[in-house]
C-alpha cells in the first residue's frame, strides 16, 4: 500500500472496495487483490483480503463457488448478490457524501495560502 495512505483509511474502505470489485464481475481473491492494487490501494495481502471476502459472504452480500482451474488448481469465485449490489449502491453514496463533507473541512493541499 502507498505509505501516504494510513492503514485505518484502508481498513474503513476495504470492504466496500472489495464488494465493488466483485460486483464488476464474478472473480476470485487474487484478481480482487490485483484490482485493488490497480485502483491505487496498494498491495492487499491474502491475510487481509480473505477475511473481508468471507465476512461479506457471511453477511449475504457475496456468494462463492469453486470452479475448475485452467491448467491449475480450482479457484473459489465470488459473485455479488442482489443484496450486495443494493448495499454497494447505498454505501457508495454514503461514502461519497462523507468524503465530500470531510474535504470541505480540510485544507486544500494545492492551495497557496
Amino acid at each position: 500500500m502507498d505509505d501516504d495512505i494510513p492503514t485505518e483509511w484502508l481498513r474503513a474502505v476495504l470492504p466496500l472496495a472489495v464488494l465493488a470489485a466483485v460486483a464488476e464481475e464474478d472473480t476470485y481473491g487474487y484478481a480482487v487483490a490485483q484490482r485493488l492494487q490497480a485502483g491505487g490501494l496498494g498491495t492487499v495481502k491474502g491475510g487481509t483480503l480473505y477475511p473481508v471476502l468471507n465476512r461479506l459472504e457471511a453477511d449475504g452480500l457475496l456468494t462463492s463457488s469453486w470452479r475448475e482451474g485452467v491448467g491449475g488448481p480450482g479457484r473459489k469465485f465470488f459473485a455479488a448478490t442482489p443484496a450486495g449490489r443494493d448495499h454497494l449502491a447505498r454505501r457508495s453514496a454514503a461514502w461519497h457524501t462523507f468524503t465530500e463533507q470531510a474535504r470541505s473541512l480540510l485544507p486544500d493541499p494545492r492551495s497557496t495560502r
